[in-house]
Formats: structure tokens, sequence, C-alpha cells
């Protein structure tokens, strides 16, 4: 667990003497009291309309002065993983926020474990919290936890991916199938038409693909390929992420039983796995599409052992999925429910300009 805290006007005079009613009562018409008979209601509100008045909903919460609690739901991780950036974005997003009294408290779950998500969805669910930010594990357990939430009229927002069915409040992330098909697209410009075997390296664990995203980015791909490169064969390389010890040994089999192989892609976060594999070999006339600017994965653009690396913003991500929550629970304000983020496509010469909007 890890929790972080945040530590032209119109007047009411003058809505007063147009209604020709007294500041109090103006006061209770505005922020929805009691004691207000329907004729001196009606002047006030004849009035708001007039002059299209609109609260500061900004001034009134910090005046409310109440406490207030998100939760957010993570996959466990290493120091650097793709989700430490999110986990970035997501206490910012609290300390910007510094004049309101907020609380962020992230509960970690195993990936691959229903039973751990279930687990970390209790912890935050006793926790009766304001709002939280979910990355969904599979639909069923997924669901679960939702509907319960919905029960208790507690508003959730998605992060990295989406489930429409369950309708979250937002969602933040990539389109996964159009980024796998932009991914193709990018990969056999380069590869060219003459080529006839690539491989996709898939990050494995217990007999799974690691993430729900390089499940579906591998659909756009393979929607892609089909359509317009099906002579192509994609070779697959399956790596488990907890047997890294033996990740060079299966890469190194890989490549004696396929040498003409020169072409690689992987949907995962760790793309630096096949890029020091190629510089430590000095293996030089080889291509590696990958994702995230994890900082291996930028070590492998700066060496030369990766070619394109596509980012989504995971810090903009974070930030903006406990922001969409303040604003709908605190500020009262509409939210936009799918926010997708750009497919960036980064390269050695413009990885530098990339930025992840910290602020």
């Amino acid at each position: 667990m890890w929790e972080v805290h945040s530590s032209d006007k119109v007047r009411i005079k003058d809505i007063a003497e147009q209604s020709g009613v007294s500041v109090g009562t103006v006061d209770r018409v505005l922020h929805n009291r009691p004691n207000v008979s329907a004729k001196a209601r009606a002047k006030v509100e004849a009035v708001l309309k007039e002059i299209k008045y609109q609260p500061n909903m900004y001034a009134s919460a910090l005046a409310y002065n109440r406490k207030y609690t998100f939760c957010c739901l993570l996959p466990d991780h290493d120091s650097n993983a793709y989700w430490t950036n999110v986990e970035k974005g997501l206490r910012q997003c609290i300390i910007n926020r510094g004049d309101f009294r907020l609380s962020l408290i992230t509960e970690y779950y195993d990936q691959f474990e229903e039973s751990s998500f279930t687990e970390a969805a209790e912890r935050v669910t006793a926790r009766n919290p304001d709002g939280v930010v979910i990355v969904p594990q599979n639909f069923n357990v997924t669901m679960d936890f939702c509907r319960m939430l919905q029960q208790h009229n507690i508003p959730f927002v998605f992060l990295d991916s989406n489930i429409p069915d369950i309708e979250p409040l937002a969602f933040f992330g990539q389109d996964p199938l159009k980024s796998g098909y932009f991914a193709g697209r990018i990969f056999m410009m380069q590869a060219g038409n003459h080529t006839r075997n690539i491989m996709l390296m898939k990050l494995m664990l217990k007999g799974r693909v690691a993430s729900r995203q390089q499940e579906n980015r591998e659909v756009g791909f393979r929607n892609y390929m089909a359509t317009h490169y099906p002579e192509c064969r994609v070779l697959e390389l399956s790596l488990q992420i907890d047997e890294s010890e033996q990740h060079e040994n299966r890469i190194r089999a890989f490549f004696n039983a396929h040498p003409d192989v020169r072409h690689c892609i992987t949907f995962c976060s760790r793309a630096y796995i096949l890029g020091e594999f190629l510089q430590k070999h000095n293996m030089k006339d080889y291509h590696l599409l990958g994702y995230d600017m994890v900082e291996r994965n930028v070590e492998c653009l700066k060496k030369g052992t990766a070619d394109f690396i596509i980012a989504q913003h995971p810090w903009k991500q974070g930030y903006n999925s406990v922001k969409a929550l303040f604003n709908h629970v605190v500020l009262k304000k509409n939210v936009q429910q799918c926010n997708y983020m750009p497919l960036e496509l980064l390269t050695a010469e413009n990885y530098i300009y990339y930025t992840s909007d910290e602020k």
C-alpha cells in the first residue's frame, strides 16, 4: 500500500439587490439550503438566469473543507516498470491540488492471480472511498468489483485497459487495436515487401500473455498483417517473466533456428530484453519495434538496438485519471468518458523531445 496527502465575479450583494431579498436568502438559494419561501427562491433564480450566473464550484468546494479519499487498484511492479510512471502521475495530481483535503491510497495486486485482485479490491472497499482508479484484470473479477462500486454510487475510472460494457466514469489509455495496426504499418514499412519471416516476442506468465494491452495490440497487428502481408510468417518467441535467467538462451535458440529473421516486434514495455541481447552480441543488422518509454528502452534507442518505440504517456494517464475523479466528485463537473492517448512514434532522433507532461 502507498499513500499520499495533499494538504469577473458576481457579488451576492448585487444579486440580493436585484432580487429584492436579503443576502442570507441568496446564499441559501445558491447552496440549495432550506428555509427559503417559494416566492423568494423564484425571484433569486430569475435574476440568476438573467445574468447567466455560473457558480464557482472550486471556491465552493474549498469552503466546504471536506476530506476526500481516492483509491487506486494497480498491478504490482518493479521500479523500472511502465507502472512507475503511471504512479508518478497519480501522485502529482493529488499534490497539485494541495488546497483541498485529498488523499490517494494505492493497493497492489498480482496481474495473474484473480484472488489477489479480489483481495486488493476488498481492501479498497473497506476504505469506503469517494472514487477509484482501476487497472482492470480479467472481465469477471473486474465486473464484480465495479458492480459493487456502482451499488454504492462510487465512481470509478479505468486506466490503461478499457471494458466499455462496465461503463466507467472515464477511461484513459490507448486504443489497443488501432495501436497494434499502426505498429504493423510502421514495422512493415521498414521490413519491406520481400520479408518472409518476422519475430513477435511475447511476454508471458503462467501460460498467459502478461497484459491485456499486449493481447489486444497483437489482434490489431495481426489484422494488419493478414490484410496487407498475408504471405509473411509471424514467428512467436514466448518469454516467461519469472524465468529471466533463461531469456538469453531462448533468444539465441530462436535466432539459430531462424537465421533469416532480421525484424522483431513486441507489444510489451520490455523491448529492452531483445535490444540488450542484440547489443551484447553485436548483432547490428537487426531491427526492433517496442512499446513505452521506460529507461532501458530509451537506452536501446540511443544505442541503436531499437528503431522505434511507441509511447502512450503513462504519467498523463495517471494524472488525468485522478483529475477526472476530482472534477466529478469535488467540482461536480461532467467528464469525458473515453480518452484515448496519442500514438507517438519515437526514434533515436526525436525521443529527447518527448514529454510526459510532468508539472
